[in-house]
């Protein structure tokens, strides 16, 4: 009697042909596997020895044997500019190890932070008194940034303006032409050091400090219940 085989496990047991483990060497397996472990933040190649006590010639032909094969990449950090390091493919990396959206290919990048910063300035000026989110929406209906640029980012541009005293941070008092502002919204306002371009600013000298737009300036003396010793944003004018 002839046995005939069974074909059916016989193509179980038959290694798929697009399996990623079919052509990889020990080394190759062994580092995949180590790279692939650490998601999103990515290895050092010199950690790679070290954790697997592997030769750095092979080391290097494995990495190279991987990156053929399209498994793995390498990605660039922000904090060690001199090392390489390596993630799977699938992984995209993370801000601790790019820098975030500021970064591009591990190198600051001036450029789109200046030009973010001119925009912001532009809108701040036009519309007067705005939000984060005023000025974020009015910089993506202009269709001057053709890349994503989210709310944070524009909120991390604001503060730095303000920091430079380029423009003022405040909160709406739902008065004067803070009136389609919610009460206590953070806001901002031309500091009154002149628009953008060069354009001085017609709001004068008062503008920038808040007693140049408080809508209760008329009440306010040195002693009374509303008064500078007592006012939060004239106190913080002064630390600036």
């Amino acid at each position: 009697m002839v046995r005939t085989a069974d074909t059916s496990s016989l193509k179980r047991r038959r290694p798929e042909p697009n399996s990623t483990s079919q052509s990889l060497t020990d080394s190759d397996r062994i580092l995949y596997d180590l790279i692939k472990s650490k998601q999103d933040m990515g290895i050092w190649i010199g950690d790679m020895k070290r954790e697997k006590n592997l030769p750095d010639p092979v080391v290097k032909k494995s990495l190279k044997s991987l990156q053929g094969k399209k498994l793995i990449k390498e990605v660039a950090s922000v904090q060690n500019k001199g090392k390489k390091y390596y993630m799977a493919v699938e992984f995209e990396p993370s801000k601790e190890l790019t820098g975030g959206a500021w970064y591009v290919e591990g190198n600051l990048d001036t450029d789109f932070i200046k030009l973010l910063k001119e925009l912001c300035l532009r809108h701040v000026f036009k519309m007067k008194v705005a939000t984060t989110e005023g000025i974020s929406q009015s910089i993506r209906r202009s269709g001057v940034i053709k890349v994503e640029c989210t709310t944070q980012q524009i909120a991390e541009i604001l503060r730095v303006l303000v920091l430079d005293n380029e423009i003022m941070e405040l909160r709406s008092t739902e008065m004067g032409e803070f009136a389609s502002i919610p009460l206590g919204t953070v806001c901002y306002k031309s500091s009154g050091k002149g628009a953008p371009g060069g354009v001085v600013s017609k709001t004068g000298a008062m503008a920038s400090i808040p007693c140049g737009i408080c809508p209760r300036i008329n009440e306010c003396t040195p002693d009374g219940i509303i008064s500078p010793k007592t006012c939060v944003y004239f106190t913080k004018w002064l630390d600036f």
